[in-house]
């Protein structure tokens, strides 16, 4: 598909979110008309939709086949299923679906880097964009992160790195010579997915039609890129081969590598954590990938602190650390989580979790939580979901809040210990959104008076 092909068409917009909006902004900027559809009765964008387009016929309610009469393009939101029966009916009346990623990759006259993984994805994207914007380009960061790609639609862009997630990727067939990235792969959106098997599937859609790829060699549900695909950059934290990243040891430091040749010391990054050092090497085989000064890819690292809500150090109240990684959604980034926090020597978390598992399985967690966590606080909407997998490996408290885990943490904690608020679920049953929910537990921190700061309190640490 190109640009002009969208000229005759007779477009459907399913879905009035942040996805949605940015096409009919895309579709309105260059003069194509479209029809927009939502099936809640009143969704929170109908009057600020209503408002910019007065002309454009706009449904809101259930979906009813009846739309689809004289439609031959469906844009649908990511946030709407594949199996919704409105898709499958337009599949069998030979209606064109795409999502907004074949827009935007059509519409792209700069190099595309694509990112996608279960957990780590949103870090990767920052930081590459950030090394981007060091080395001097004009560049567009945003995707399933922040800004809609559309929106980061511009004539002087010099590059687009772009987040995915697994639904905007169901849809894709050819990232059209792209930079593609993928970061790892856990259990994630088992609500959506009819298996665990469907899900590494939409995930891996990524390496379809892509110039470059930079792959996790050591993730076991990421298998080989389809054939004839020869420029492909692998990283991990073992040794690397020639021409991969990975980590060595030299005189007894941990390094980051570029085949035997000894990049940065791990000590030298400003995030920590294992799986983040996972994603450090990611962003320095796609920023080396793409041409970038190597030089100032290596400073970024020293700088860049990770972003809010992940692993963010709150505070340290009576010598007790607390930590927000509210944007921990799911076991798979709860689990790296405990790890990078977990001492070695005694379990020293308590674990402050619960909301929406979508449809996870908790027992995930058994291993990490059996080495390093000490007590369990669990609340919402699957707490008790959460409670029945851990009630036989660490000692539990069910809660009501946020507010209420945290002034329960307070009153069990010792010094030395780790409050680790890592939901491993969704916040939708309680909250907007990640965002919020950590904002809520900051707050119930800092309530007291006894918080402490001192430099080493301040970014991320994995």
């Amino acid at each position: 598909m190109t640009v002009s092909d969208l000229v005759n068409r007779s477009i459907a917009i399913l879905g009035m979110g942040a996805t949605g909006l940015s096409v009919a902004r895309y579709l309105s900027v260059i003069g194509v008309p479209f029809s927009f559809f939502d099936s809640r009765t009143e969704p929170p964008a109908l009057a600020e939709v209503q408002g910019n387009y007065p002309t454009t016929k706009i449904v809101t309610g259930p979906f009813r086949d009846e739309i689809l009469v004289g439609i031959d393009l469906v844009v649908v939101s990511p946030g709407i299923s594949q199996h919704e029966p409105l898709l499958i009916t337009a599949r069998k009346n030979g209606i064109k679906i795409i999502g907004d990623l074949e827009l935007f990759l059509t519409a792209a006259e700069a190099p595309v880097v694509a990112i996608t993984g279960s957990n780590g994805k949103s870090t990767v994207t920052t930081l590459v964009g950030e090394m981007a914007k060091a080395n001097g380009l004009d560049t567009g960061v945003g995707g399933n992160l922040g800004v809609p790609m559309l929106d980061l639609l511009a004539p002087n862009r010099q590059l687009y790195v772009v987040e995915l997630s697994s639904f905007q990727l169901e849809l894709i067939n050819d990232l059209k010579g792209a930079t593609a990235c993928l970061l790892n792969i856990s259990p994630d959106h088992m609500d959506r997915y009819e298996d665990l098997d469907a899900y590494v599937a939409a995930k891996q859609r990524i390496f379809r039609g892509a110039a470059s790829i930079v792959s996790n060699r050591e993730d076991r549900f990421i298998t080989a890129p389809i054939s004839g695909q020869s420029n492909i950059t692998t990283f991990g934290l073992d040794r690397p081969a020639q021409g991969h990243y990975g980590i060595a040891v030299h005189k007894e430091r941990d390094y980051l590598c570029h085949g035997d040749e000894r990049l940065i010391s791990v000590d030298s990054i400003a995030i920590k954590g294992r799986h983040n050092l996972a994603n450090a090497l990611a962003a320095l085989a796609l920023g080396s990938g793409i041409g970038l000064d190597l030089s100032v890819l290596l400073k970024t690292l020293q700088h860049f602190k990770g972003l809010p809500h992940r692993c963010q150090v709150v505070a340290t109240i009576d010598e007790v650390l607390f930590i927000d990684d509210s944007k921990g959604t799911n076991v798979g980034a709860t689990v790296a989580a405990i790890e990078g926090f977990g001492s070695k020597s005694s379990a020293n978390l308590l674990l402050i979790a619960g909301g929406q598992g979508k449809g996870q399985d908790f027992n995930d967690l058994r291993l990490a939580a059996s080495r390093f966590v000490k007590y369990g606080i669990f609340y919402g909407q699957d707490a008790e979901k959460l409670e029945d997998a851990l009630q036989s490996t660490i000692s539990i408290q069910r809660v009501e809040s946020v507010e209420s885990a945290v002034y329960q943490a307070k009153q069990s904690a010792v010094a030395g210990d780790i409050v680790l608020f890592s939901p491993a679920c969704a916040s939708f049953d309680l909250f907007t959104g990640f965002e919020e929910r950590g904002r809520h537990f900051q707050r119930a921190v800092l309530s007291s008076e006894t918080a402490t700061f001192t430099s080493r309190d301040q970014g991320a640490l994995c």
